[in-house]
């Protein structure tokens, strides 16, 4: 298989700033960073909803990005979308993040094993991942190997998600992940270059990516991150948009005021998990779905058709 040409790799403060974020470098243009939750599994202190939804184990799950490039600056983003990350970057070989990733992952949960806290049992399967998010930081569909890099896990016996803002549905209509997400944060294309502010794709390309949902041979997802006063309104329009891609399932869950997204939104953009159930049934009412389940602590709910939720074995 031919590779693109490799460039200079991005600015330096720009990694700089996203190692202060916890961010290690897997090559050239990837990352991976540890998850809140799989710190809280370790110690048994509770485990995130995907596992509480999906099944999957939170301390074997690998949060990993193939690229760091986004052409979306979404006023929610909690990642570094305002740093210059628009320098060309090399394309790293799929295996090469695989291992990488992998590498990294047991290299940074490697301090656990000093600690009175951790669950040592956790802890030996945690260095044998199962899962891996792609979907730290940047776009996904931009990495040119996707459909590959999500096969090379898949050969590892990993099962993986993907969650893309829809601005390339030709890549996701070749990728086969575990499960594929699409994020709709806006009700209408009004919205949506005011809430996304894409830098190169439109509102037709989100359309199209959930028309590729709608036939897509993976379990599928619609992500909605909601906030005050930015995009928690349009219930009629969000159910219209979801009939179209008809996921198994919709996640419905509150904006957090964490990193780099404080410099544009107010924690009182934050919404409570009352406020998120309520906008959800309407929304489920709306498409014809039904609350699945909920998790207060990460103000989400999730819906589908038949009001419960399939786990996946991995």
């Amino acid at each position: 298989m031919r590779r693109k040409k490799a460039s200079d790799s991005a600015p330096l403060s720009y990694r700089q700033t996203l190692a202060k974020q916890g961010y290690h470098a897997v090559g050239c243009g990837g990352a991976v960073k540890t998850c809140l939750w799989l710190k809280k599994s370790l110690r048994n202190e509770g485990v995130c909803y995907k596992e509480q939804f999906y099944g999957i184990h939170a301390h074997r799950c690998i949060q990993m990005t193939p690229t760091l490039r986004c052409n979306q600056q979404c006023l929610h983003c909690w990642r570094a979308t305002d740093l210059d990350a628009t320098e060309k970057v090399t394309f790293d070989e799929p295996q090469a993040l695989v291992e990488g990733s992998i590498a990294a992952q047991r290299r940074l949960i490697s301090g656990y094993k000093g600690s009175s806290t951790t669950d040592v049992h956790k802890l030996e399967e945690a260095y044998n991942p199962s899962q891996v998010a792609i979907s730290l930081s940047g776009e996904p569909t931009l990495y040119p190997y996707l459909d590959e890099l999500i096969k090379r896990y898949h050969s590892e016996r990993m099962t993986t998600f993907v969650v893309s803002n829809g601005s390339h549905p030709e890549v996701l209509e070749d990728v086969r992940p575990t499960q594929l997400y699409v994020s709709l944060n806006s009700p209408d294309e009004e919205h949506f270059y005011a809430v996304c502010r894409p830098q190169t794709r439109r509102f037709e390309h989100l359309l199209e990516s959930l028309h590729v949902l709608a036939d897509h041979p993976s379990r599928t997802a619609i992500r909605i991150t909601l906030a005050n006063e930015v995009n928690a309104f349009g219930e009629p329009g969000y159910a219209k948009l979801i009939e179209l891609a008809e996921p198994d399932y919709v996640e419905v869950k509150s904006y957090m005021h964490l990193g780099f997204s404080r410099k544009r939104l107010p924690r009182t953009a934050m919404m409570s998990y009352e406020a998120v159930t309520s906008f959800a049934q309407d929304i489920a009412e709306r498409a014809g779905y039904a609350v699945a389940a909920g998790s207060p602590v990460s103000r989400v709910v999730v819906l589908s058709k038949s009001g419960s939720t399939a786990r996946i074995s991995n």
